[in-house]
């Protein structure tokens, strides 16, 4: 870690806490050429191999985009949006891998949506499962009525 008061290359590491719920690390670090403190924040970065092979960053906001475009028109507030994508980052991590399918974030997602909003959800797996025809929309429909159903009553 460079220093960023003098540029040296080398720093030592004063104090170590874990920060944001334990998904990050936070270090207090001295510079032993200038001996400023400065902090270091460490975060393990989870990248998503789409389908076309080309890896990315995984961003909660990609993920907020595309469920606010399902909820477009829904009585979904942005707290309820905010807790879906903290839910879907946290299922994505604790696979416990560094990599990850685009396809594997999809799955995470549709779980919390349907709870959310069905009217959502039937749009968002609409898109992401392509559906083709009106068969799929009855066949989806089954299976969340059948869910809802098997779903304990609050």
């Amino acid at each position: 870690m460079h220093c960023p008061f003098c540029r040296h290359p080398d720093s030592r590491v004063v104090d170590s806490r874990e920060a944001e719920e334990g998904a990050a690390i936070r270090r207090r670090r001295s510079c032993p050429n200038c001996g400023r403190r400065f902090t270091t924040v460490e975060t393990a970065v989870l990248a998503v191999v789409k389908r076309s092979g080309v890896t990315e960053p995984f961003s909660r906001e990609k993920v907020m985009r595309g469920v606010k475009r399902a909820c477009q028109g829904r009585q979904v507030d942005n707290d309820a949006l905010n807790l879906l994508a903290q839910q879907v980052e946290d299922t994505v991590r604790a696979s416990g891998s560094a990599e990850i399918p685009s396809h594997e974030v999809g799955l995470a997602i549709l779980g919390p949506l349907r709870d959310l909003d069905e009217v959502a959800y039937l749009r968002f797996a609409s898109v992401y499962r392509s559906f083709s025809s009106a068969d799929d929309f009855e066949r989806e429909i089954e299976d969340l009525r059948a869910h809802r159903a098997s779903a304990p009553i609050e």
